[in-house]
């Protein structure tokens, strides 16, 4: 009973929400963007952004963290950036080949860290793979938000600028997880 309850711990549950919340935004980017759809899409992208952070707290302040958090954690963000950079390509504010790239990277770093897990090999996120992270939210929260909604214009432009940062960092934290775990290459027993 007690290993049942520390599954379900607010850690975990926020983590969850993520995914919901990830499938309430693809629901909301499918729809014709009128200034409240779009900016009620961005309210559901920043809250599951910002819960990235608040699960992560929760469970190093209380010591709550498990087994399926190491697990869904990473999978909850790698399915929210991935709705966001889906969803902006038919709405014209992101290109494919972009989000495409995002994507590849994002499956190679998962694959690596199934390898190096298998081998027993664990590796931390890192300063970078978090920089990578924000700066995505941050984009896509831009390309997200209504254009006109503020008297402030070039919102999408200021977006596009930093998914373009956003895909260096995101290169640059894949060729940092190719080298950590290059051991794992090099090894010839599995």
């Amino acid at each position: 009973m007690k290993a049942r309850a520390r599954i379900f711990n607010l850690p975990n549950l926020i983590t969850g929400g993520r995914f919901l919340l990830s499938f309430c935004l693809m629901l909301l980017l499918m729809l014709e963007q009128s200034t409240g759809i779009a900016l009620l899409a961005w309210l559901v992208f920043a809250l599951a952004a910002i819960s990235d952070w608040i699960d992560g707290y929760f469970a190093r302040r209380y010591q709550s963290v498990t087994v399926l958090g190491k697990m869904m954690d990473p999978l909850a963000d790698k399915v929210l950036v991935a709705t966001a950079l889906v969803m902006l390509i038919p709405l014209d504010r992101l290109p494919a080949w972009l989000a495409l790239i995002i994507l590849m990277r994002e499956f190679v770093v998962t694959g690596l860290r199934g390898v190096a897990s298998s081998a027993g090999i664990v590796v931390a996120a890192s300063q970078m793979g978090k920089l990578k992270s924000t700066a995505q939210y941050l984009g896509l929260g831009f390309l997200i938000f209504p254009e006109g909604f503020l008297p402030i214009s070039g919102l999408h432009q200021i977006g596009m600028a930093i998914m373009y940062v956003a895909l260096i960092v995101t290169i640059w934290s894949g060729i940092e997880y190719f080298y950590k775990l290059r051991r794992v290459f090099l090894e010839t027993d599995l």
